[in-house]
């Protein structure tokens, strides 16, 4: 994911390779919620620490609605789709979630880049859509906006 981002700085384009923020990396997001309920994190740890690793397939690069990212959309295995699910059963219960990242609304994708203009699209597949990267899910974290910290919840996170 990070070559896909260079290029696209490297043309010219939006990228998330100008972020410079040290918890900026290719990141899956499951779920999004205000807090997390009394006793998520060993249960979401314990989650995350059976699945991981966790294969995926990059599909096409697509701009997605809102504030208009530029991402790579993943092929949903059932493995994933399985995850996602869990998840979400452990945050029942949490403030603030997400409708967007809701099992049957979720679309799981990579960000390539924030804001992008539709009249970019074409050349930004083509300049990140190079190749299709192999890859897998290795570690889970859970991210706070509001002190834009990161907290290891699962997979090599923990470990390393």
């Amino acid at each position: 994911m990070r070559g896909a981002w260079e290029r696209l700085a490297t043309a010219g384009l939006p990228s998330l390779a100008r972020n410079a923020h040290p918890t900026n990396r290719p990141h899956l997001t499951l779920a999004s919620v205000d807090e997390f309920p009394p006793g998520a994190r060993p249960r979401l740890a314990a989650l995350f620490d059976a699945a991981l690793p966790l294969p995926v397939r990059l599909d096409r690069i697509a701009v997605l609605d809102g504030s208009a990212p530029l991402v790579w959309l993943l092929r949903p295995s059932p493995e994933l789709t399985a995850l996602h699910a869990s998840v979400w059963d452990v945050l029942a219960a949490a403030p603030g979630q997400r409708p967007w990242h809701a099992p049957g609304r979720w679309r799981p994708h990579l960000s390539l880049a924030l804001r992008f203009r539709d009249a970019d699209r074409r050349l930004a597949r083509a300049v990140a859509g190079v190749e299709r990267p192999g890859g897998a899910f290795v570690a889970a974290r859970s991210y706070d906006g509001s002190t834009r910290t990161v907290s290891p919840l699962g997979g090599d996170e923990r470990r390393g």
